[in-house]
């Protein structure tokens, strides 16, 4: 690692996105006179000290935060930001903009909507990639403008704390689920086509994740988390959830020929999903992690439309 001694083993302590968040326990640090360095790795900021050290540091720092009413330095308080979120945001609006020029010029001779719409009868007896392909076809107009707005939005967050790939791999795959879930408890002749439902997965599922992701984090990492979680620490780190059934109530239980349910069912297939993946790390995935993570959520989408087509 750049800026560290070889001569040296040495260990990161905490990480950061910029260097002014590990300011004040290099502070700590050094009143104690524990010798240690701030590296930048090209991505995140580490607080790193010689091996033989970090037991004695971390026991300052915890002492320290525990003394100072259990407040966590903002490198706990803040998740680590994966990427900026566009690329996946760009792929899902391209996705859902091309295949209505698909469906209208009957692009290899398919009917498009008849061959990809939800189906609950149809899903029932088998065709299960109608769970995907319903998620990329649209009524009309302001209904494909409509989940491009919120899908950029919810998809914003989902990119830049999991990554434009693994990310939207996840949302596919909540989308898939809600889907087959809202098939079976539909009556029979159910139909219906749009994103919302892969929308409110992303919403579930950013808001799980990150929720989980704090508590991790604090449980972890830092010293004086635990008493922090129980000072009403629990009521910060669960507010993206709050926030995501409050999107939830405030914009998808409305309105004509919603499908109330695909909703619900969606923001509860994130959920789940954000719950399971907040026990990865995925800025250790890296770009090639990401790339491979996105190339699946296409091949799927790619996948489930040549069983459609074919069929």
């Amino acid at each position: 690692m750049s800026g560290l001694s070889a001569s040296a083993e040495w260990v990161q302590l905490r990480q950061a996105t910029s260097r002014g968040d590990l300011a004040e326990v290099s502070l700590v640090l050094t009143a104690v006179d524990i010798e240690h360095r701030l590296v930048f790795d090209g991505h995140h900021w580490g607080l790193w000290v010689p091996g033989d050290r970090r037991d004695a540091a971390a026991g300052q720092l915890e002492a320290y935060f525990r003394e100072n009413r259990f407040r966590l330095p903002r490198s706990q308080q803040n998740l680590k930001t994966v990427d900026r979120g566009w690329f996946g945001v760009l792929g899902y609006l391209l996705v859902i903009w091309l295949l209505p020029s698909f469906e209208g010029q009957h692009v290899f001779g398919w009917d498009w909507r008849a061959a990809g719409g939800m189906d609950a009868d149809k899903v029932a007896n088998g065709e299960w990639w109608r769970t995907i392909t319903a998620m990329t076809l649209h009524a009309d107009l302001a209904h494909i403008v409509a989940n491009s707005l919120f899908g950029a939005v919810f998809g914003l967050f989902v990119g830049r704390y999991l990554g434009s790939g693994f990310g939207w791999l996840l949302v596919v795959l909540a989308g898939m689920l809600a889907n087959g879930l809202n098939a079976m408890v539909q009556p029979d002749g159910f139909r219906s086509i749009g994103a919302s439902t892969a929308t409110f997965a992303a919403l579930g599922l950013v808001g799980a994740f990150v929720w989980r992701r704090r508590l991790r984090r604090g449980g972890v990492q830092g010293g004086g988390a635990r008493e922090a979680s129980g000072s009403g620490g629990w009521r910060r780190n669960f507010a993206p959830v709050f926030a995501g059934i409050a999107m939830l109530a405030y914009t998808g239980m409305g309105g004509e020929n919603t499908d109330i349910l695909g909703h619900i069912f969606g923001f509860a297939a994130g959920f789940l999903l954000g719950v399971a993946a907040a026990v990865v790390d995925p800025a250790r995935m890296g770009t090639r992690g990401q790339a491979l993570a996105g190339a699946c959520a296409a091949a799927l989408i790619v996948a489930a439309w040549c069983f459609a087509g074919t069929a």
